[in-house]
């Protein structure tokens, strides 16, 4: 391990007790000190003071922020963003916006992810030389994404809610372990998770779809395929669905923006027929929301697909029985039942 990356990493191990180290971690997106981030791009920023005049431009910061108490704070969005309640009301904006647009907002902070940096880098810079901070930030896992609640905690001033959210969380997931880890091996589900229909792409192995599919009790088959470019959607093709036909129990699909894909269309795939959860009707779409966000909801898109795969063991009552019915379990309950 580089000496640079190994400091960082134990710095961000005395700062943060209430994770477990060692962990897996952003390559550069890092705590680095009591008041300075590192974000996806390798900026080191500064937080003098919390930022209170906040853009977001990826629906997932915003989600985050509005469970952050930042819905006063937040004074634009991405023109994708649909929730939570409120969220209709920011002015929208977009990276076809001149930077006119943006500076006209005096904004003191614009979050964004990778994407956007590398596709649009002459207006962030541009945004950047008139003096607005912008911060990349996007987690590919579920540590990255404890790491990535504390960033927004951190230049929000509301970091003692993020370590809530991350301690909520983990004790949602020991309460879904519970639930599951008496199923015999036998009895697991083996499933088959669609990322993309068309290109017949799966999920990487360390994916925020995959961790929820587990953590449900679920068997990925397609666990040994092979990451695109490093992101969590995976190379798997027809031939390789094909090959596991008998194997997989349940055939799952991500719905939304990366995949439109229907009941009709997987059904009447040429070839399918043979696989075995399509012949016994066992095939199921989620919401891309709740499986591949780096939010809370993502608790929700666990316990939906726990419902799918052993109703008897999820039934009605385990939304409350897992997500809890006071405290900060009370206040994610409230928002997130709206989605049942």
């Amino acid at each position: 391990m580089k000496l640079k990356k190994y400091i960082r990493y134990m710095v961000f191990c005395v700062m943060v007790p209430a994770l477990a180290c060692p962990m897996a971690y952003a390559e550069t997106m890092a705590l680095v000190s009591q008041n300075q981030i590192q974000d996806s791009a390798g900026r080191l920023v500064l937080v003098e003071k919390p930022f209170s005049r906040v853009i977001s431009l990826y629906p997932a910061h915003t989600e985050n922020l509005f469970f952050l108490g930042m819905e006063k704070e937040i004074i634009g969005v991405s023109r994708g963003d649909d929730y939570p309640d409120g969220v209709e009301k920011k002015p929208r904006y977009s990276v076809h916006d001149g930077p006119e647009k943006f500076l006209a907002a005096k904004p003191d902070l614009i979050l964004i992810r990778p994407m956007i940096d590398h596709g649009y880098s002459p207006l962030i810079k541009r945004l950047e030389q008139f003096g607005i901070t912008v911060v990349s930030i996007q987690p590919s896992d579920v540590d990255e994404m404890f790491v990535y609640w504390q960033i927004l905690g951190r230049l929000t001033g509301r970091e003692s809610q993020a370590l809530e959210m991350v301690e909520y969380f983990r004790k949602s997931i020991d309460k879904i372990h519970s639930l599951v880890e008496g199923i015999e091996e036998k009895n697991r589900k083996k499933v088959y998770f669609e990322a993309v229909h068309s290109k017949m792409k799966t999920f990487s192995p360390g994916s925020m779809p995959v961790f929820a599919l587990k953590a449900a009790g679920g068997i990925n088959v397609a666990s040994e395929a092979n990451s695109v470019r490093g992101t969590n959607i995976a190379y798997f093709g027809k031939e390789r669905i094909l090959s596991l036909a008998d194997q997989i129990d349940v055939y799952l699909a991500q719905q939304g923006t990366m995949n439109n894909s229907t009941e009709e269309m997987i059904r009447n795939e040429p070839g399918f027929s043979v696989i075995k959860a399509v012949r016994e009707g066992k095939i199921y779409l989620v919401e891309e929301k709740l499986v591949s966000r780096p939010t809370m909801r993502l608790l929700l898109g666990i316990v939906l697909i726990g419902e799918i795969l052993y109703p008897d063991i999820f039934d009605n009552n385990a939304g409350n029985r897992i997500l809890g019915a006071s405290g900060l379990g009370a206040q994610f309950m409230s928002v997130i039942l709206r989605e049942r």
